[in-house]
């Protein structure tokens, strides 16, 4: 699906080398993530947390303009020494230049505090920068203004502090924080009234992959929402067949299940124990090898279990419709031979 997106995006002259080059990149698991939200919210906190956890690469609008060396930071740094605001195109073609460094490409890459408007959205867009995830902090303006008030930055780690809710231990990290040019309450409060404008442009925009998580918590609890979502997979709307495997102990509810599915979506349902029983009944050549164990009450060796479920697995109504199995595997040799077979439940 994102070799197809990125088809789409990019056009290339040689479409067959483009798609053997993204195979070997072997980047589709890599984070693509957006934190946004106002002022004060927790996003650098956040952003660097999600670095650390991830191994990916933390972008935003301090290290595009004071760590990177790229094409555009010179023509950037001139707007922000003139005190004029840096159009959205600059900044778009920087985030763009950046990302498709060889870091963040293998790595990933967590964008913080951009976009900011609809405008800086559909540029991303634009330039094939899609993020998977898009997180935002949200939290009362009031909490917003009194956070601002008390920020401090370590200049050494980037690393955010509070003097009130988040107040370091160390003495020496302690000595060295710095109050960040800070915003008086008037400015803060005009920069939330422009957030509030600006965001609904960028949730129409993200509103599939966009979660709103509220900031006004102790920080473990956020960065624990905030990493449970950006580990979930959102389910693509391509048709595809369910292989579907039940396991638990006896008892569990594993047959009842199995059938609600079937009669809901219209899978096979497949019961190991009743497939072996079926067989012997067919009097089928592997049925009469089954026979025996059957009789004496014995288990019936893997080998057997497995050709008849391979079998079974691979009948024209099981490839079209998809299957739910249950009573297989017991055990992890069971599973590594359903795996050698070639079943792979989805």
């Amino acid at each position: 699906q994102n070799m197809l997106e990125e088809l789409l995006i990019h056009k290339p002259d040689d479409p067959i080398q483009y798609m053997i080059n993204h195979l070997k990149q072997n980047n589709d698991d890599a984070p693509r993530i957006c934190v946004l939200g106002p002022s004060a919210s927790g996003k650098t906190t956040v952003a660097m947390w999600l670095c650390k956890h991830l191994d990916a690469i933390r972008v935003s609008r301090e290290t595009l303009l004071f760590k990177e060396i790229l094409a555009l930071t010179k023509e950037a740094k001139a707007y922000k020494e003139r005190k004029q605001k840096i159009p959205n195109a600059l900044w778009a073609n920087l985030i763009q230049e950046r990302l498709s460094n060889v870091d963040c490409i293998k790595q990933g890459w967590i964008l913080e505090g951009f976009p900011e408007n609809q405008e800086q959205a559909w540029m991303l867009q634009s330039s094939g920068i899609i993020p998977r995830h898009v997180v935002v902090l949200y939290a009362p303006d009031t909490v917003l203004i009194e956070r601002n008030s008390g920020k401090r930055l370590d200049p050494f780690t980037e690393e955010v502090y509070h003097t009130t809710f988040d107040w370091p231990s160390d003495p020496l990290v302690q000595r060295r924080l710095v109050k960040p040019e800070d915003l008086s309450e008037q400015e803060m409060s005009k920069k939330l009234l422009e957030y509030h404008r600006n965001f609904p442009g960028v949730f129409q925009i993200y509103q599939k992959v966009l979660k709103s998580i509220n900031a006004d918590q102790p920080s473990m609890d956020v960065l624990s929402q905030v990493l449970t979502y950006v580990q979930t997979r959102h389910r693509s709307a391509a048709p595809f067949t369910p292989r579907i495997l039940f396991c638990g102990p006896p008892g569990g509810g594993k047959s009842l299940q199995a059938a609600l599915i079937t009669q809901k979506y219209g899978v096979v349902n497949i019961c190991c124990g009743q497939l072996l029983k079926e067989a012997v009944a067919g009097k089928t050549k592997l049925g009469e090898l089954v026979k025996p164990y059957i009789d004496n009450g014995y288990p019936v060796p893997d080998n057997l279990v497995m050709k008849i479920l391979a079998e079974r697995l691979n009948a024209l109504d099981c490839m079209t419709n998809g299957w739910v199995l249950y009573g297989f595997p017991r055990d992890i040799e069971q599973g590594e031979q359903l795996q050698k077979s070639h079943i792979i439940p989805n």
